[in-house]
């Protein structure tokens, strides 16, 4: 069965459908032996060999789906020029390659999914499924109502308006307050410049769920494998959300 060569490579743990669409146009992916940088471009598995850097690509048939504590101090990038700590590092006993479902920035904690699988990747990340996700923010000072409500309509960033948000306040103590605020965008530190945007910066940001799964129990640093329910319960949310 043919596919696309960017499909083929995200179902092989190379990167996500997007990432991988990069590393084509960059002409790193060959096919027996020829560079191809067209995008439409479709191989067969059982019959083509794939490389990606000299490197031969196959397709994992176990597919792997991790639920991860990420501590701060820790990147989602699977390789760091500056040599900092990897996601990955935290996964010992996995001896396949894994990449993280989105991204959390090295300061922020929490919940943070991994696989070997490029569709489920896809369908959790691609903006048009708007997967909620939901965060936990210690900020200074205490936000006004009306600070909240900005957050809530949508607040004017460097890259453009933010959609609406499920905003509130949990918590407020001599000079700080918790703040649990629920988003579908996937923008670089978004929820850090919203709070930045009504002048109450993030002292400490977890993110505790993603569309209906929670963090749970987990301990910062620990991972567990999610269920056969968890995986196909995200699948439908993908997919329902995909209805009008």
């Amino acid at each position: 069965m043919e596919l696309r060569l960017q499909k083929f490579l995200a179902q092989a743990g190379v990167a996500s459908r997007r990432a991988s669409e990069e590393l084509i146009l960059a002409g790193k992916v060959a096919v027996n032996g020829q560079t191809v940088t067209k995008l439409g471009t479709k191989i067969d598995p059982e019959k083509d060999l794939v490389t990606v850097n000299k490197k031969v690509i196959k397709v994992e048939k176990q597919k792997f789906y991790i639920a991860l504590n990420k501590p701060a101090g820790y990147i989602t990038s699977l390789k760091d020029p500056q040599g900092r700590k990897k996601v990955t590092d935290l996964l010992k006993d996995i001896q396949v390659r894994i990449y993280p479902v989105g991204r959390l920035d090295y300061e922020t904690e929490g919940l943070l999914l991994l696989t070997n699988d490029g569709d489920f990747a896809y369908n959790l990340t691609h903006p048009k499924h708007k997967i909620k996700k939901t965060y936990l923010a210690q900020v200074q000072g205490i936000p006004s109502e009306n600070d909240l409500q900005k957050l809530r309509t949508g607040i004017m960033l460097s890259d453009g308006p933010t959609a609406t948000a499920e905003v509130s306040l949990l918590k407020k103590g001599k000079n700080t307050a918790t703040i649990k605020i629920t988003i579908h965008e996937g923008r670089n530190r978004q929820v850090r410049r919203m709070f930045e945007a009504i002048n109450h910066p993030v002292l400490h940001l977890k993110r505790v769920r993603i569309g209906n799964l929670d963090l749970g129990a987990l301990k910062v640093g620990e991972y567990r494998f999610l269920t056969p329910l968890e995986v196909q319960s995200l699948l439908k949310m993908s997919t329902n959300s995909d209805k009008p």
